[in-house]
């Protein structure tokens, strides 16, 4: 599932800080897709699911942070490049490592409503356990 990339960057791997984000990017991964790469919904693609502007929220910490880096439109359907996507979000604006953080802000946006993401928490959660 998860292909190896060199852990030098937190945006190339499923750890960041030392917190492995691999088994929580799995659950959402079943939930999203049941783990097809080449998943359509809408405006939404790939394992996670990523919406464009997610590609661009991605973007934007990258050029914050000074990197060169960028993610295209076409990334989604990468496996790798998904989760990278994953965990530089994560970096960025879960920096505690909440997994119950992370799968609201995966459903429901940055201002996530914890009714409104109740339903998705509970299905990725029982992937969890």
């Amino acid at each position: 599932m998860f292909l190896a990339v060199s852990p030098a960057s937190a945006e190339a791997s499923a750890k960041d800080n030392g917190f492995d984000w691999s088994p929580v990017m799995d659950a959402i991964m079943m939930v999203e897709s049941k783990g097809n790469a080449r998943a359509v919904n809408g405006q939404y693609a790939g394992i996670l699911q990523i919406s464009p502007i997610l590609v661009r929220e991605c973007n934007n910490i990258l050029k914050v942070r000074g990197s060169g880096k960028r993610y295209s439109l076409s990334d989604r359907f990468s496996a790798s490049k998904s989760r990278e996507m994953f965990v530089l979000i994560q970096s960025f604006h879960n920096p505690l490592n909440s997994v119950e953080k992370a799968i609201r802000i995966w459903n429901g946006g940055l201002r996530y409503n914890i009714r409104r993401t109740q339903k998705y928490f509970n299905r990725v959660m029982g992937f969890l356990r």
